[in-house]
């Protein structure tokens, strides 16, 4: 007997999936009647219900984590690099360079002092990945309801606005890291150093709690060309909430460097996805293995999303799929990603003062010339390559542990 439609889904174990429901298709021949040709069922997700929220938002926080904590080491280095650490310079611009700071942080800190500034890493990259890949899921479930929709402008759409949604909520947490991370012994060898740099090293380095304080009391000197939004809040708002603009500092660079980011990111990754799909690539890439919950009858119409039913692909094409994903979207949105960096630590380096976008570029570009704007990036596809990947693949495999 046909199961009515939007009737939820059965089970191997006889229960009832809470957000899998089934929709009928027929075949342009058939008439829906009891001698008509049976009809097809493919698997529709119910991707508003707040099961599949939470489920998502869990697989994308795993992702997240497991992902950061594999390239911690290499994220570090990049970040002494791009701040043009005193310490580091040196090292710069060579890819011996990695390995030599490796060394130096080693033997100074020891091995967790790689990992510096890791633990906030983990506060902001769960709830930042839960935010992002939830987000995708909801908007492209809007952009793209039905494969006619399906388009490399809304797929880019999708991964950008999701990308914005979460870096809106988690940029403070990424600020914090980031100047905890560019903090080192001899720092104060520097000509312009923090005024606190001698006292939060000498019994306080590396922590949460004074690296948050730090950046809460810091009195960035009034200039003409301040952001316009800071120059309002310091008018209207108490000098207590003003403070909490330090934890913003870069984040126009942020939101223009998402854009390229997570657009370039997931746009590729679904573009690689349907290449190894094809018919030239699928016998090599696209497992074997139904989905083990649920029984799926592919659809031949438009009016379904088919992504919903596809075959998940093997690990190495997933890994494949995921580092070709970061190596492009860490291409585009680099330079950003450098003026984001100098932003941040202006507070560390400038006795608190605010550095402007344009004047940060121009910064970046007295100093090295426009390779200024690619310092690291090497080492960032060292970085990024793995963690995309990581990151992909850890996600669809929770989320088929989750069931959806």
């Amino acid at each position: 007997m046909t199961p009515p439609l939007n009737e939820s889904i059965s089970t191997s174990a006889g229960t009832q999936h809470p957000f899998l429901k089934v929709q009928a298709t027929v075949e342009e021949s058939s008439q829906v009647n009891d001698q008509s040709t049976p009809l097809e069922y493919v698997k529709v997700i119910d991707k508003q219900s707040f099961e599949y929220v939470i489920r998502s938002g869990i697989a994308g926080g795993v992702a997240g984590s497991a992902a950061k904590t594999l390239i911690a080491p290499l994220d570090r280095i990049k970040i002494l690099f791009q701040t043009s650490n005193p310490e580091f310079l040196k090292y710069r611009g060579k890819f011996s360079g990695l390995f030599r700071a490796s060394r130096r942080i080693w033997v100074n800190d020891g091995f967790w002092g790689l990992y510096q500034g890791h633990s906030v890493t983990l506060l902001r990259i769960f709830p930042y990945a839960s935010i992002k890949f939830v987000a995708y899921e909801q908007i492209r479930n809007l952009l793209i309801p039905t494969d006619s929709y399906e388009t490399a402008a809304r797929r880019f759409m999708a991964g950008s606005l999701s990308g914005l949604a979460s870096v809106f909520f988690t940029y403070p947490l990424d600020l914090v890291r980031v100047r905890m991370a560019y903090e080192t012994k001899n720092l104060s060898s520097a000509s312009h150093p923090h005024p606190q740099h001698q006292q939060y090293m000498s019994h306080r380095r590396g922590r949460l709690p004074s690296t948050i304080k730090t950046i809460f009391n810091e009195k960035p000197l009034h200039k003409v060309n301040d952001p316009s939004w800071l120059k309002y809040s310091r008018e209207r708002l108490p000098s207590s909430l003003v403070a909490i603009s330090n934890f913003y500092r870069g984040f126009a660079a942020t939101i223009l460097g998402m854009i390229p980011y997570a657009g370039v990111s997931f746009y590729t990754h679904d573009l690689i996805h349907d290449i190894f799909r094809s018919k030239y690539f699928a016998k090599f890439t696209v497992s074997d293995i139904a989905p083990k919950n649920y029984h799926v009858v592919k659809s031949t119409g438009n009016e379904v999303n088919s992504r919903d039913s596809r075959r998940p692909l093997k690990a190495y094409a997933q890994l494949i799929a995921g580092g070709l994903a970061g190596m492009c979207s860490q291409t585009a949105a680099y330079p950003f990603e450098v003026i984001r960096r100098r932003m941040q630590v202006g507070g560390a380096i400038n006795s608190g003062q605010f550095l402007s976008f344009r004047a940060t570029a121009m910064m970046v570009f007295r100093e090295s010339g426009f390779r200024g704007f690619f310092v690291g990036l090497s080492i960032g596809y060292l970085k990024v390559i793995p963690m995309v990947s990581c990151s992909f693949y850890v996600y669809e495999r929770t989320k088929a542990l989750l069931d959806i």
